[in-house]
């Protein structure tokens, strides 16, 4: 039996392959979403990949998320340093939650960047390894499960 798990991407993320690939590489969402469903397999877990722009609908995945205690890998992307309702939505999960960024966001030029709001509820931070840092953080989530 392998546990349910959500990965919940932010703004932009949908463009990935095509958006500044010198940051974040040619790996396109649609490749990410069907490497992390087999990286979860590989661990037992059954991944259901998500992206969105828009910040209730992903406030709306994590209250659900809490509701019915579903672990959570998350890469809020800009919402990350900002997003006070993140905040609030990442305090209420009650199962694991392990924030993931493509690149390691310390290391960006823009001081904005350097702070998360999700850290503070995370099991586990993971950045800088690019798509592959997917992997790590579900490999992190089932060792936390």
């Amino acid at each position: 039996m392998s546990t349910r798990v959500l990965v919940l991407n932010g703004p932009n993320l949908g463009r990935l392959g095509r958006r500044q690939p010198e940051i974040y590489g040619t790996t396109t969402f649609g490749e990410l979403a069907g490497q992390c469903v087999e990286w979860g397999h590989a661990v037992g877990l059954d991944v259901e990949v998500r992206q969105t722009n828009h910040e209730g609908e992903l406030l709306d995945w994590l209250n659900t998320a809490a509701d019915e205690q579903t672990p959570v890998v998350l890469n809020a992307a800009a919402w990350t340093h900002y997003s006070y309702a993140l905040l609030d939505a990442c305090a209420q999960l009650t199962a694991p939650l392990v924030e993931v960024h493509i690149s390691d966001p310390k290391q960006r030029p823009e001081e904005f960047r350097h702070r998360s709001v999700v850290t503070a509820y995370a099991v586990d931070v993971v950045a800088g390894h690019g798509t592959d840092g997917y992997r790590l953080a579900l490999e992190r989530l089932a060792a936390a499960l």
